[in-house]
């Protein structure tokens, strides 16, 4: 066979995002290239590797998927080769790719990525964020090395490094009666307005909190950022639940309060997934042990909320 990893990025980037013109604005290069790599790739198969309709873009055939799958995991470990190959000579070096659920990315983040610029400058990094749904895929599809989640979400072909535990709290206002208190219950909590955090994964898991007591929250209004839940509570509309604690909140309890919730017993344990099986290059494997090195002197213990707090 004669095709070249060009090729065959061009390939999997037109599967991946369904459309010849997206993955031709996503690798910089022509839709005629795109659409000949597409070609000679069918062609040496002597498969149809796609439908196209017009219009409507492409979509994989039986055969396509199959080999979409086998593309996304050899342009996997030809990067890792590329970054091995790379770290050669130097202590540490090359890009790492992590992606991280979008909610936890503004507090959580920082204070790895300036461990990593302070110990190894020679690692460059690429960051992506989604809802739990979404960062995981990007590592099903191998545009990530590794991701940041709740181990809850993860499944068998995935190993998992925890770095802490995030028991869920409230956001009250502090015109609410229970903003002073040290802990609210979940029936205190039923009988109040609430703002949904509406992503995947998160609204149910939300839900069995108060389900598993054989209650249901009153949702007023649901939203998809955490901003808006915030700027939501601040104005009285009523309280709304996390489970990593960014760090404006602490400066500004003059409008809401962070109170922890006393009885649910649920801390989801947040930390890096990684496809299993698969050994990562040097530059990955540094910048997880970094990130246990953080946890272990308890630099992500101001992310987490409980009744000690």
């Amino acid at each position: 066979m004669n095709f070249t990893l060009k090729q065959l990025r061009y390939v999997e980037a037109a599967g991946r995002l369904g459309s010849i013109a997206k993955a031709a604005v996503e690798v910089s290069i022509s839709q005629s290239s795109i659409t000949a790599a597409i070609d000679s790739l069918e062609a040496t198969l002597e498969n149809s590797l796609f439908v196209r309709t017009p219009a409507k873009g492409i979509y994989p055939t039986s055969a396509g998927r199959e080999a979409l799958q086998l593309i996304r995991t050899f342009l996997n470990e030809a990067r890792q080769f590329e970054s091995e190959l790379q770290s050669q000579g130097e202590e540490n070096a090359g890009l790492v790719r992590i992606a991280c659920y979008g909610t936890a990315a503004p507090a959580f983040l920082p204070p790895i990525l300036k461990s990593i610029n302070e110990n190894f400058p020679g690692i460059s990094i690429k960051v992506m964020e989604g809802d739990m749904m979404s960062i995981l895929e990007f590592l099903n599809n191998g545009e990530v090395d590794l991701v940041f989640t709740y181990e809850k979400y993860i499944t068998n072909a995935q190993a998992f490094e925890p770095l802490f535990k995030a028991p869920p709290y409230a956001l009250l206002p502090v015109s609410d009666l229970h903003s002073n208190q040290s802990s609210i219950t979940c029936g205190e909590l039923c009988g109040k307005p609430m703002i949904m955090l509406d992503l995947p994964y998160t609204r149910d898991y939300f839900l069995d909190i108060f389900k598993e007591k054989g209650l249901e929250p009153k949702v007023v209004h649901s939203t998809r950022s955490v901003e808006i839940a915030q700027a939501l509570v601040e104005s009285e509309f009523g309280y709304t639940i996390l489970n990593i604690r960014r760090q404006y909140f602490l400066s500004n309890e003059k409008k809401y309060k962070v109170v922890p919730i006393s009885d649910t017993f649920d801390a989801p344990a947040f930390g890096i997934a990684t496809t299993n099986n698969v050994r990562q290059p040097k530059n990955v494997r540094s910048f997880i042990k970094d990130c246990i090195s953080l946890r272990d002197v308890g630099a992500f213990d101001v992310l987490t909320v409980n009744s000690k707090h």
